[in-house]
């Protein structure tokens, strides 16, 4: 089983412009082998953490002609970085602010990012504020319009109440949770997911965030059309944009997908085959289009 926390990467604590101490994972291929090269900087989703990045982070640093440093980052409330007592600050803005001081503390001026789901959203509201920061874009299985059935399911399955006894019954509650729409994985890949969701406490794997996160979801009226970011999707089109999309994702519909290839006409659109929301970016043939993808940026 894939270990996580196995090592490859440097721990850095920084804090936040209200005074939370957040975490970030550091891949650093070293000055001269990484040749100049920017690095990536990973945004995870909503629940998640820089554990969903780790053999992705390898694999990148690790990159036999052209490694680049990345820079792999908890949001406030999830994985290694603090809980927020004022449950309002478990909002976009907030985070993205998190994000423009995460870059400030770790000496980077421009960057690639990676968004997962929300860590995508994150990136529509930074390509409004601080364009100067992104050198170029790949959202994973998120645009400017959320489908409020794929939201339903992330709530439904957060909020289910469901803690498994040990890691084999993590697995299988994971498993049980996306089965369906991620028909390409295996055994092993659950098991690793698992790993990536839970963190040990006490030989037990408990949630690895905030429950005011998920339970903040239950508000949200799924009857009533979701606020779009087409707007600050407009910002994005100025960058070098790549978009995976999982085949059977339910949160990013292909009319939005479509929508988003019409504004930004040479944006790199990459099928997920076999997976759902939000796909695994180490599995079949994903780490072979974002090193292409990279291989185009400086």
């Amino acid at each position: 089983m894939p270990d996580t926390d196995a090592g490859g990467f440097h721990e850095r604590f920084y804090t936040s412009s209200d005074g939370l101490t957040l975490y970030a994972r550091d891949y650093q291929p070293g000055e001269t082998a990484s040749g100049g090269r920017l690095p990536v900087i990973c945004l995870p989703g909503l629940t998640r953490n820089t554990r969903d990045f780790h053999p992705l982070a390898l694999l990148l640093s690790r990159d036999m002609t052209a490694p680049r440093r990345v820079i792999a980052l908890d949001s406030r409330g999830r994985g290694k970085s603090a809980l927020d007592e004022n449950k309002a600050n478990y909002n976009l803005a907030i985070e993205a602010g998190d994000i423009v001081t995460a870059c400030a503390t770790l000496g980077v001026e421009r960057a690639i990012f990676i968004g997962t789901s929300r860590g995508g959203l994150i990136l529509h509201l930074i390509a409004a504020t601080r364009p100067d920061l992104l050198e170029a874009v790949i959202l994973n299985d998120i645009g400017p319009v959320v489908e409020a059935e794929g939201l339903a399911r992330i709530r439904d399955y957060l909020n289910s109440g469901r803690r498994p006894e040990d890691w084999h019954a993590a697995a299988d509650i994971v498993k049980e949770n996306h089965g369906a729409s991620f028909t390409a994985l295996e055994e092993e890949d659950w098991r690793e997911m698992a790993l990536a969701l839970y963190r040990d406490v006490g030989g037990r794997p408990v949630a690895d965030f905030d429950p005011a996160i998920a339970e903040a979801l239950k508000s949200v009226d799924l009857s009533q059309p979701l606020p779009d970011l087409w707007a600050q999707f407009d910002s994005l089109c100025r960058f070098p944009l790549m978009l995976i999309r999982g085949e059977n994702t339910s949160l990013l519909s292909k009319e939005t997908a479509d929508e988003m290839a019409r504004r930004h006409p040479s944006l790199i659109l990459h099928a997920a085959e076999g997976q759902g929301h939000a796909p695994l970016l180490h599995h079949g043939d994903i780490p072979t289009a974002i090193r292409a993808f990279l291989a185009s940026c400086r």
